[in-house]
């Protein structure tokens, strides 16, 4: 397909908010793309060059863009940045800038494999070379095309397009219904790279997708659980079952290969520069292969005591990494194995995993197994539970015996209780940012002075609007967060976004705090699992902690999620 035809396609994308035509238009899209280019179309449309845990990122600054605009239509910069102040779209002013008369016909390949290799431009006089190689680039192409791959390299394509879409686009294409989707989820719940799937669905068809195995380096999108309030509730809903730890630390998932180890987070990055020490200690283990799932948290060498996530995230810092492991060592706990020597562990049992877990590892400083029962009696769980919180742990996660690791998915193979469900909302929930509110009185000074946040409605796609945080950042926080929402600002609501409250600015729903509230009460202001124009809301919401860089957008808290907190608070309300 020629770069131009997926352009124009992608505008029909920006005036439209309905998710059945954007299938519909993405169907076409797919329908009309070569197997040799669907996968770069399907990362370009994600505003990705590759998924986050290949860790390569374009790298190009807005005053590079604004040289490279100049460069590349002999204008002056100054030119450029006083359109830009007016404007406020670097893509508009390539467009308008570029030689309409450039009749070069390009097609998908070409230009990304361009932009793959300006991201790959490093080292001494690298920022020049990509300002050259982007303004010979857009030179070359049509004004549409500059205005496209400008949007791109700023990271401010904003589509409103999310990977269910994609998804359910992809199987219409290839199978002229939406009901594959679930199999292609599947395939992308195994290797978290939705253009590498599409290229196996375009090369070995529905067959290919349908035998899609795992392999290391490529994260599998992490296990989930549901949450219930009581020990009972476990046992009816399964019986007897495995009861392990819950841990508030790092998700780390670890991948090995040969003599190669790498550490991916809960939202898949990469993050094997700050765990050294569990790196070398995998190393060590004697297999071909491996992939373990677990938990990280530094502690205090001295006590032994565990330290909380807020402390654990500072390890996080690429710099000072080997001070900072002296300071803060690390632990890895690990609950779950899903490769061993080529074998596929996921669909097993998980009283086998658990079992070549505890024949692979003994516990030591750097890892160690998370405790683990068999229990069928509430007592036996209670008292199993009350420890955890002695040791300053979280709660407990029941699993059940004969399930298998369910990739992507929260169901109830997995439940998970914590202290907080006892009382009646102290569980903090993760929201997406969708907008703010500009700071008044005291708060003019910071920029702005609440967010808009939402949840996560997973069958629609989109993101449901349910308060608005205004306490709990300090005014530093405030301060960073106006700065931070601002690189991500639109004019409009984004089409994954369903709000009635209207806030001064909307931003793509990218970032998550965590929030703490009194109650979850009905309301008609908000979306979040509106019926009949009454949806849910949050009670004095606090935030108590800044953006968690460990979720994306995604793996906040859902809708579902919601209703079901709703009915366990209003059960614990009339015991009470």
């Amino acid at each position: 397909m020629r770069f131009e035809e997926l352009c124009n396609y992608l505008l029909k994308l920006e005036k439209t908010s309905k998710r059945l035509e954007m299938i519909d238009i993405l169907s076409e899209v797919f329908s009309k793309t070569k197997k040799e280019e669907i996968n770069y179309t399907v990362n370009f449309i994600q505003e990705q060059l590759l998924p986050p845990f290949y860790n390569i990122q374009l790298g190009i600054a807005d005053k590079m863009v604004e040289k490279a605009i100049a460069i590349a239509y002999n204008k002056p910069v100054s030119r450029i940045l006083e359109e830009y102040k007016k404007v406020g779209d670097l893509g508009e002013i390539a467009e308008k800038e570029s030689n309409t008369s450039n009749n070069q016909k390009t097609d998908i390949t070409e230009v990304y494999s361009k932009l793959l290799k300006i991201a790959k431009i490093s080292g001494e006089g690298s920022i020049d070379e990509k300002i050259k190689e982007l303004s010979e680039l857009i030179a070359n192409i049509s004004p549409i095309e500059s205005k496209f791959v400008i949007r791109f390299v700023m990271g401010k394509l904003r589509l409103g397009v999310g990977e269910a879409t994609i998804m359910e686009a992809l199987s219409k294409a290839r199978t002229g219904s939406r009901e594959f989707k679930a199999n292609i989820e599947r395939a992308f719940n195994l290797c978290s790279d939705l253009g590498y799937v599409a290229e196996v669905l375009y090369l070995k068809g529905e067959a290919g997708i349908n035998k899609f195995e795992i392999s290391a380096m490529k994260p599998i999108r992490p296990a989930l659980a549901e949450r219930l309030g009581s020990s009972k509730e476990i046992l009816e809903k399964m019986g007897k079952c495995a009861i392990d730890q819950k841990l508030d630390g790092f998700r780390a998932q670890v991948h090995k290969k040969a003599k190669e180890v790498r550490v991916f987070s809960r939202n898949l990055e990469d993050i094997t520069h700050f765990m050294p020490e569990i790196v070398e200690e995998v190393k060590k283990i004697d297999c071909q292969d491996l992939i373990i799932d677990g938990e990280a948290l530094t502690y205090d060498e001295n006590t032994n005591v565990l330290y909380p996530f807020q402390i654990t995230i500072q390890r996080k810092r690429k710099h000072n990494v080997e001070e900072l492991s002296q300071e803060l060592p690390l632990r890895l706990f690990v609950f779950d194995i899903m490769l061993y020597n080529r074998e596929n562990m996921i669909n097993e049992p998980y009283i086998k995993r658990r079992e070549l877990l505890d024949k692979l590892f003994s516990n030591t400083k750097t890892i160690s197994k998370t405790k683990m029962i068999i229990t069928d009696d509430e007592k036996e769980i209670d008292k199993f539970f009350d420890l955890t919180i002695e040791e300053g742990l979280e709660g407990i996660v029941a699993k059940r015996l004969d399930s298998p690791y369910s990739a992507g998915a929260r169901n109830f193979n997995w439940i998970k209780m914590k202290r907080s469900y006892k009382s009646k909302l102290n569980d903090t929930i993760d929201l997406v940012i969708l907008g703010y509110f500009k700071g008044r009185g005291q708060r003019a000074g910071f920029g702005l002075g609440a967010v808009l946040a939402g949840v996560y409605d997973s069958k629609e796609d989109k993101f449901k609007s349910i308060t608005k945080v205004g306490s709990g950042f300090s005014e530093e926080q405030f301060k960073q967060l106006f700065k931070i929402l601002n690189e991500i600002k639109v004019d409009n609501k984004p089409a994954r976004v369903d709000s009635i409250m209207q806030p001064d600015v909307w931003v793509v729903p990218k970032y998550v705090i965590a929030v703490k509230a009194d109650e979850i009460t009905r309301s008609p202001t908000h979306t979040a699992g509106m019926k009949d124009g009454i949806g849910y809301a949050l009670r004095f919401p606090r935030a108590v902690t800044f953006i968690r860089t460990d979720k994306k957008a995604e793996d906040a808290n859902t809708v579902k999620d919601i209703v079901e907190m709703y009915g366990q608070q209003k059960n614990i309300s009339i015991k009470n």
